[in-house]
C-alpha cells in the first residue's frame, strides 16, 4: 500500500507515535527531499535507514507510475518536507497512479498548516476553501483575487514573505482595505505569531520585512446583491481595459453570482 505520512511542520513534538513506528519498519520511502528526510529521522530517533526514492514537482509525473506498481507489491511510505503530502506537496500524481491500478492508499493524520492556521486566525472557520498559493505574477494575482471576490467562505492561501506585503496590497485592491486578514507565521516553532487585522493595516506591517512560513487566513465576501445593469458595466469596463469578453463576464459573474452566459448576451446585444 501507499501510506501517506503527514510530518511536523515546525515543533518535532507534534510527530506522532504511528508516524514513528512506522518510519522504523518502513523499507522504502518516497521524500520530497531526501535530506530533509535524512535529518527527520535522526532528529525523531529513528535508528532504521530505509531506501530513500526522491519525489518531487520536478519529477513525479515520471515517478508516479514506477512507484504506483513497486508499492503493489510493498509498502511506500510518502513524505513531504513538512505536512500531509499531496496538500500542495509532492504526492497527488501518485495517488492517482495507485488509485488507477487499485493500490491501497492510506495516511497517517498529522499536523497541518492550512488547518492550524485557520484554527488560530479569529475567522469564521464553519466553511473555509484552501487555495495554495497565488500566483508569482501581479497581473495573474491580482486576477485570481477577483475570481474570489465573491467567495463567502474563509480562504486559506500559502505565500512566500518575500511577496506577502505585494500580495496583501493586491488584496486592499482587489478585496477591500476593511477585509479582515490574519497572516500567521513560523506555526509551530519558537518564533510563531498570528498578526489579525484588515488587509491595509496588515501591508504596513508587512512592508517592513516579514520571515518564516507564512499562511494567510482571509475574511469570506459578505452578501451583496448587484444589478444586472451594474454587473454589465463592469464587464464593459474590463474589456475597456483590454480583456477578452468572455473573460471579462466569467470574472464578473465569479464576484458578483450573476450568469455568465446572461452577461455575455447582454454585453452582445449592447454593441
Amino acid at each position: 500500500m501507499i501510506i501517506l505520512a503527514a510530518t511536523p511542520i515546525g515543533n518535532l513534538g507534534d510527530a506522532s507515535r504511528r508516524l514513528i513506528e512506522v518510519l522504523e519498519n518502513a523499507e522504502v520511502v518516497a521524500a520530497e527531499d531526501t535530506r530533509t528526510t535524512q535529518r527527520l529521522l535522526q532528529a525523531l530517533g529513528v535508528v532504521n535507514r530505509p531506501r530513500l526514492i526522491a519525489l518531487h514537482d520536478h519529477n513525479e509525473k515520471q515517478k508516479a507510475g514506477e512507484l504506483a506498481e513497486l508499492a503493489a507489491e510493498r509498502d511506500l511510505v510518502v513524505l513531504s518536507d513538512a505536512g500531509m503530502p499531496t496538500v500542495s506537496d509532492p504526492g497527488y500524481g501518485l495517488v492517482a497512479a495507485a488509485v488507477e491500478r487499485g493500490v491501497t492508499v492510506t495516511a497517517i493524520p498529522g499536523p497541518s498548516a492550512v488547518v492550524t492556521a485557520l484554527a488560530v486566525s479569529g475567522l469564521p472557520t464553519d466553511r473555509f476553501t484552501f487555495e495554495g498559493f497565488l500566483p508569482r505574477k501581479p497581473g495573474e494575482r491580482r486576477h485570481a483575487l477577483r475570481m474570489l471576490a465573491a467567495e463567502p467562505r474563509t480562504m486559506v492561501f500559502f505565500e512566500s514573505p518575500s511577496r506577502l506585503a505585494a500580495t496583501l496590497g493586491d488584496m486592499v485592491s482587489v478585496l477591500g482595505a476593511e477585509r479582515r486578514v490574519a497572516v500567521c507565521r513560523e506555526l509551530t516553532k519558537l518564533y510563531e505569531e498570528v498578526r489579525r487585522g484588515t488587509a491595509s493595516e496588515l501591508v504596513a506591517w508587512a512592508e517592513a520585512g516579514v520571515k518564516g512560513e507564512i499562511v494567510v487566513v482571509v475574511e469570506g465576501a459578505a452578501p451583496r446583491s448587484v444589478s444586472a445593469e451594474d454587473a454589465s458595466a463592469q464587464v464593459q469596463a474590463l474589456v475597456a481595459s483590454g480583456m477578452r469578453l468572455k473573460d471579462a463576464c466569467a470574472e464578473v459573474a465569479a464576484a458578483t453570482g450573476l450568469s455568465s452566459r446572461d452577461l455575455y448576451q447582454q454585453a452582445l446585444a449592447a454593441r
